[in-house]
């Protein structure tokens, strides 16, 4: 997985943005406004993605490359990391997972202007 990748992957999302409110290392994509996932820009390590509390588990106990958020609510957030120790697909799909639940917590009114 690269950044390169990843980066393409988020932003073809409907309605995804990209920015660095933290510092110039530090990369959220956004949908709504609401962050969906962080990653730094110059050691990608790791993503953090938001995640159900009760897979959050179930993911950390299958996959040592899947820890608690850092610098996240650790009850519902996943630090993935990206240099070999969970596929590729897996680190994919938990994206699409973290997307959508962020996207579900948007008022109806922003997910229809999202996507009409």
């Amino acid at each position: 997985m690269t950044l390169a990748y990843f980066r393409e992957y988020c932003l073809a999302k409907p309605g995804v943005s990209e920015d660095t409110p933290f510092d110039a290392n530090t990369l959220c994509f956004r949908v709504g406004g609401k962050i969906f996932a962080i990653t730094d820009i110059e050691q990608f390590d790791f993503i953090n993605l938001k995640c159900d509390p009760e897979q959050a588990i179930e993911l950390r106990e299958r996959f040592p490359g899947i820890t608690p958020g850092y610098h996240m609510n650790k009850k519902l957030w996943n630090s993935v990391s990206v240099l070999g120790e969970v596929p590729d697909q897996l680190i994919l799909d938990l994206a699409d997972q973290s997307y959508e639940l962020i996207f579900a917590s948007l008022p109806k009114k922003l997910q229809a202007e999202i996507l009409p």
